[in-house]
């Protein structure tokens, strides 16, 4: 399995990256359900436990984007030593990809179990929402390890192209969950602390799963030998490089989203929130093919910088973005279209019916950003896999940030063109960013072409 997935890495960048990315598009999708069927367990519990588990849910999200973010570091460094031909350094990569995870899992860990409470009450939490936030944090917390290295040493697996089997680890971890929540939450009676005992141990097998591949059946094109670990400053360097700025790319969404929602709420109070939080959701579950277009394309792109083929970089990079923005106009054009019986089924009852219209507009104009967003994250992908992780970051903050946080402002608040204008300001902010994004990405691949002549 592996030696093909090292084959299909190194041949046609194409089809490189429209094969590996429809593994990672099936992963998102089974994550995306993951968080629902979470939601529909949760919602028995009442609405303090909804809130305590609200409040609990912007840091699980920050924290989780670290172990992904640590995961394409990983994915990074290993792809560009495949691309090398370079299989002792690819084995490498992947054991100090795992003792990082493990430091790291065990660093935060101790970190967020002794700043939780202060953290919740920061966020607003008291009164019974706090004790339910912090029933459900604490375990959560406590079992980080697994979250870490479900998701990070996933990482491993994609650097040597093999998505099939990081789909796999998936698949075992949603169903798990879907098992275990009921019976933690209901059965055992455990409440909002059972959701996050489930969530920990479903992470926790999937992850024993993937470690087992690496470490056990060593059936994989890296050879992980733990024992005889050596400790290498530059390999640590190559895999941070693009770690820590991949981490921190939903801190800065996370910074993002409160300056929208300030903007909102001075336009619309909790009507605007309300549409903009149920829109933000079927966004986010849009894009996320769009990300696995991506994802294929740091181990296309990192394993053609390797091979020095600057042919196959360049390819690798306009497929990934011809790709993201064919699915992304398909996507768009559905949403638009069916915007309203879309929006209507996360307004269903009397008492948010009169939200449909609001949820509608948004996916009507936010929506129309989605085709160039392709585009746009092929660019910061590609980033990700030659190593400039920074770079991808900048980006991130260019579009979230710089682009939409201004355009936002300007058309909602000083031309008070309302919610529409907040909504046309993401679309407008986000497509500006994205074709930026894809001018410079094109300009990097030129200057690597000619350093390597090409």
């Amino acid at each position: 399995m592996a030696n093909k997935n090292i084959e299909l890495m190194r041949g046609n960048p194409e089809t490189a990256v429209r094969k590996l990315a429809i593994p990672v598009m099936i992963s998102m999708l089974l994550t995306a359900s993951y968080n629902i069927i979470d939601g529909i367990w949760i919602t028995g519990l009442g609405e303090a436990a909804i809130a305590g588990i609200g409040f609990v849910t912007p840091i699980f999200m920050i924290l989780n984007g670290v172990s992904v973010g640590l995961g394409s570091g990983a994915t990074s460094s290993i792809s560009r030593f495949v691309g090398a031909h370079d299989k002792n350094r690819a084995s490498d990569s992947a054991a100090h990809s795992i003792i990082i995870l493990f430091i790291t899992s065990i660093i935060l860990t101790l970190i967020f179990l002794v700043i939780q409470e202060p953290l919740l009450r920061i966020y607003g939490a008291s009164g019974t929402a706090l004790e339910e936030a912090l029933s459900y944090s604490t375990p959560l917390f406590l079992g980080l390890i697994g979250i870490m290295f479900a998701n990070g040493a996933s990482g491993i697996l994609r650097g040597e192209g093999d998505m099939k089997r990081a789909m796999y680890a998936v698949v075992v971890s949603v169903i798990l969950n879907a098992i275990l929540d009921p019976i933690f939450i209901y059965t055992f009676g455990l409440g909002a602390a059972g959701a996050a005992i489930a969530t920990v141990l479903s992470s926790l097998i999937s992850a024993i799963v993937i470690l087992y591949w690496l470490l056990v059946k060593k059936d994989t094109y890296v050879d992980i030998n733990l024992r005889k670990f050596k400790f290498n400053s530059k390999i640590t360097k190559n895999i941070l490089k693009v770690g820590i700025p991949a981490s921190l790319d939903m801190f800065i969404m996370s910074i993002a989203v409160a300056l929208y929602l300030i903007f909102i709420t001075i336009i619309s109070g909790d009507y605007g929130v309300a549409a903009y939080t149920s829109g933000q959701r079927i966004y986010l579950f849009a894009i996320m093919p769009l990300t696995a277009i991506g994802t294929a394309v740091v181990a296309v792109c990192g394993s053609a910088f390797g091979a020095e083929n600057g042919d196959y970089l360049s390819r690798a990079h306009k497929y990934g973005a011809k790709f993201g923005i064919l699915f992304g106009l398909a996507v768009t054009i559905i949403v638009v279209l069916f915007a309203t019986p879309i929006a209507s089924i996360f307004a269903y009852t009397p008492e948010t019916s009169h939200l449909v219209s609001g949820i509608a507009l948004f996916l009507q104009f936010a929506f129309l950003s989605i085709p160039l967003t392709g585009a746009g994250m092929a660019s910061s992908f590609l980033y990700q896999g030659i190593g400039r992780g920074v770079t991808s970051l900048f980006f991130t903050i260019f579009r979230e940030v710089i682009c939409t946080v201004i355009l936002t402002y300007l058309f909602g608040i000083v031309l008070e063109w309302g919610l529409i204008g907040i909504w046309i300001g993401l679309a407008v902010g986000r497509s500006i960013a994205s074709i930026v994004n894809y001018i410079y990405g094109r300009h990097t691949i030129k200057q690597i072409r000619t350093k390597l002549g090409t």
